[in-house]
């Protein structure tokens, strides 16, 4: 078993999940539904896609000023 990082958005009336370990994406009508369709998509792309031992992204914050655009 290996543990990835769920990240969430809410989006009108649905939840995005987006794993940024892998890179998979899904989506659900709760955060428990966005999350279970999270962990099957990243297990069907691990399946064809498996990831390298001892490789993992670096995942860490930063801060913008307030009215920054992108």
């Amino acid at each position: 078993m290996r543990t990835f990082t769920a990240v969430l958005y809410r989006e009108e009336d649905m939840y995005i999940a987006e794993c940024p370990e892998v890179g998979t994406v899904s989506q659900g009508r709760t955060v428990e539904e966005a999350v279970a369709n999270l962990k099957e998509a990243t297990e069907l792309y691990l399946e064809e896609f498996p990831l390298e031992d001892g490789r993992r992204p670096i995942i860490t914050t930063f801060e913008v000023a307030e009215g920054a655009r992108a």
